[in-house]
């Protein structure tokens, strides 16, 4: 029996421990419910609170800013991130309308003291600037000394607070004033920003930009890129509609620096100087341009060095204009822009493609009209730039005068060259707005040096005809076509002879550049200037026409290490790279055709000076 009651006792008390279990949890549970349900029900009310708080700095215990009677708030922007907190603008009103609601009228002390108004337009802006010390809205707000009263709700004080801060007043002292940004200069001056020219989306934009704000291009040392990242302004370049320029304003001050920018760039001789180490070269990064074929892409066929990219050409009478491609594009509005002649004009060509796409935001906006891309195999390229409706074009042509082909008496084809004749290409060069001619290299090719059977005048092929002589006609040739065609508006270029650098032999002989890191500094190659550079100049002289010589001869002496060598070709992994034939006449990209194209810009910039002075 003492057995059967002693089993029976902890089974009771055991239920009890499961009862009191069981209620626990279940209070447990009704209080997650509750919690739960309640928190939603609250969720409306917290998230308003959580963007209260979100907006209201720390700490919340600072003394409360001075209030002023009012119904709209205008911040004056006071740095470049104000323009991009204007963004946000639909929610700042917003919540600023839950402020409104709750603001209360000053006490009548207050209302008789000096009321301020905050800065709401531009044209107060200008009234303000009028006044010995302009006056902050965040002072206005923070400046009296009276204690806000009562009425006022701790939301809108810390509402006031939040606007304080952005204008960057500071609650403690009157005495640190911040201006509001009135002109470009100062926000310029608030950020530390470089005021290098930016590109621009679109023509108009860029047309906008200049008719708001005062910008100014580097021209020599005088306007030198160190005074804009300095912040120094002047007057900007003015730009006449009726030149063969592309321009803009017309006033007394762009006058005044035209004058000076003819005066300066006119006594420069462009063409006599060095070659100086410059960290902000190239202008564009190697590899990154889809412009180049695999001829001039040194870097992407394996060359280690890249020293030869730092270099930047520097005239010893003054500083070339930095290129601007986005003015150049604005100039060439419009217009056709075309290079003719041989290879080494496309390597030109591709150069100033290059530079050219560095000013678009968008990329597809310029592109090749027939949809070719670039290789040696074909000899006429358009490309389009849309936003600017310009283009840039290549024409092959390697003399300027007709190639052609003459059947012997044993039937077989011989080439010739027409010498009293121009290109058969011509007809292309006719639509084009600014030309850029050259012809060199293939003067001294096998065929054409020796001048036998080769050389022709009317239906009269020589037999034997002196290679030099036969350039000096075919630039006459060439001189009067020009003077024929050349049109109101058109500008010619003619780029001089580049020099080649081959070592122990010429291209087709065994002749090699490989391994040169460094611009000839000194020596004789400095001053060697071939009798083809003597003959044109001699023609140029006598034309009716203007042609602007791009003398580029002596420049190029400099520069031995810009070739591609044996870099003209892209080399798969593993495989050795030949070293038979080298290339030391072309260059590299980016490299040395940058130069040529800068030169080309800064003709562009003087001619538009001169023709504003007129």
């Amino acid at each position: 029996m003492a057995t059967s009651v002693s089993s029976v006792f902890p089974s009771k008390k055991k239920k009890r421990y499961t009862l009191l279990t069981l209620s626990f949890l279940l209070l447990l549970l009704l209080l997650s419910f509750f919690f739960f349900f309640s928190r939603r029900a609250l969720e409306p009310t917290l998230s308003f609170y959580r963007d209260l708080y979100s907006q209201t700095p720390f700490p919340l215990l600072r003394p409360l800013p001075r209030s002023t009677q009012f119904d709209e708030i205008t911040r004056p922007i006071s740095s470049k991130s104000d323009l991009d907190e204007n963004s946000n603008e639909e929610t700042v009103t917003s919540f600023q309308d839950k402020i409104t609601e709750k603001t209360t009228v000053l006490t009548s002390s207050e209302s008789d003291e000096e009321k301020t108004i905050p800065i709401s337009s531009k044209s107060d802006l200008d009234e303000n600037s009028n006044e010995g010390t302009v006056p902050e809205f965040g002072d206005k707000i923070t400046g009296k000394k009276t204690v806000p009263t009562s009425s006022i709700s701790v939301l809108e004080s810390a509402f006031q607070e939040n606007i304080t801060e952005k204008t960057n007043v500071s609650t403690s002292s009157n005495e640190e004033k911040i201006r509001p940004v009135s002109s470009n200069s100062d926000l310029e001056e608030k950020t530390n920003e470089r005021t290098i020219p930016q590109p621009f989306s679109s023509k108009h934009e860029f047309q906008d930009n200049l008719s708001n704000e005062e910008t100014t291009e580097p021209i020599s040392s005088k306007f030198d890129i160190n005074d804009k990242i300095s912040g120094k302004s002047t007057a900007p370049v003015s730009r006449d509609t009726s030149s063969d320029i592309p321009s803009s304003s017309d006033s007394q001050g762009d006058n005044a620096r035209s004058n000076a920018i003819a005066r300066m760039l006119q006594s420069c001789d462009f063409y006599k100087g060095t070659w100086v180490k410059d960290e902000n070269y190239p202008l564009y990064r190697a590899g990154s341009c889809p412009y180049v074929d695999e001829a001039f892409d040194c870097q992407n066929n394996g060359r280690p060095d890249s020293d030869y990219l730092k270099w930047r050409w520097k005239p010893d009478e003054c500083d070339l204009p930095r290129f601007n491609a986005t003015d150049f594009l604005v100039r060439l509005s419009g217009r056709r822009l075309m290079l003719v002649g041989d290879s080494m004009n496309r390597n030109q060509f591709e150069s100033l493609l290059c530079l050219l796409r560095e000013a678009l935001p968008d990329k597809s906006k310029m592109y090749e009209t027939h949809g070719y891309k670039i290789t040696k195999g074909r000899g006429y390229y358009v490309f389009k730039f849309e936003d600017y409706n310009c283009t840039v074009e290549f024409v092959r042509s390697h003399f300027l005068v007709r190639e052609g082909i003459r059947i012997n008496g044993q039937g077989n084809s011989n080439p010739t060259l027409s010498i009293d004749r121009i290109d058969k290409t011509a007809g292309r060069w006719k639509r084009a707005d600014i030309l850029v001619f050259n012809t060199g290299h293939w003067w001294t090719h096998g065929k054409t040096a020796r001048g036998k059977n080769y050389y022709k005048e009317g239906n009269y092929v020589y037999p034997k005809f002196d290679a030099v002589e036969a350039y000096r006609r075919a630039i006459k040739t060439w001189a009067k076509w020009i003077s024929e065609n050349a049109k109101h508006g058109k500008l010619m270029f003619y780029r001089g002879y580049s020099s080649a650098h081959f070592r122990g032999g010429e291209w087709d002989s065994g002749g090699t550049c490989n391994g040169e890191t460094e611009p000839v500094l000194r020596g004789a190659i400095l001053n060697s200037y071939p009798i083809k550079m003597t003959i044109l100049e001699e023609v140029i002289k006598e034309m009716q026409a203007p042609v602007v010589l791009l003398n580029v001869t002596k420049l190029t002496n400099f520069r031995k290490d810009g070739h591609p060598s044996v870099y003209g070709k892209n080399v798969t992994a593993g495989k050795k790279i030949s070293t038979r034939r080298q290339d030391c006449s072309h260059w590299c990209l980016p490299g040395v055709p940058d130069a040529w194209n800068e030169l080309i810009y800064a003709t562009l910039v003087e001619k538009q000076a001169l023709s504003n002075n007129l």
